[in-house]
């Protein structure tokens, strides 16, 4: 084996191992992409419902009312009641994000890349103008 050949197998080695360690980024990337992803559709879920009740139950504690003491006791009753239950909706969700945190450490992920293939069409014109030769 000559000193070239040596060079070239530890070149092609190198490049093997850039190779991987790029794939390997690039999947962890994937990964925590996918996950975070996850987590944020997750949240907007619960906050979402979570608005959705104060829209069409708040009235019942006068959402609207930023001073506790234009409201009644029934409301105020009302009130503690949403927060008791909102809390234990945000945890609840918040426990099915650790959970699926849990549940991508057990994968390997890695994005589909999509390529789209323009065709190029040739129109035969010479772009350069008669004479200017």
């Amino acid at each position: 084996m000559t000193i070239d050949d040596k060079g070239f197998k530890g070149l092609v080695s190198k490049s093997l191992d850039l190779k991987q360690i790029r794939e390997d980024r690039s999947k962890s990337k994937s990964k925590h992409e996918l996950l975070e992803s996850a987590k944020q559709k997750i949240k907007t879920t619960m906050i979402g419902a979570l608005s959705s009740l104060e829209d069409s139950f708040g009235f019942l504690w006068s959402h609207d009312c930023k001073d506790d003491s234009y409201r009644s006791d029934d409301q105020m009753r009302l009130m503690q009641i949403y927060k008791e239950a909102r809390a234990e909706i945000l945890d609840k969700g918040n426990e099915q994000i650790r959970l699926l945190e849990l549940d991508f450490s057990s994968y390997e992920i890695s994005r589909v890349k999509h390529f789209i293939k323009l065709p190029v069409k040739n129109l035969g014109k010479n772009n350069s103008k008669k004479g200017e030769d």
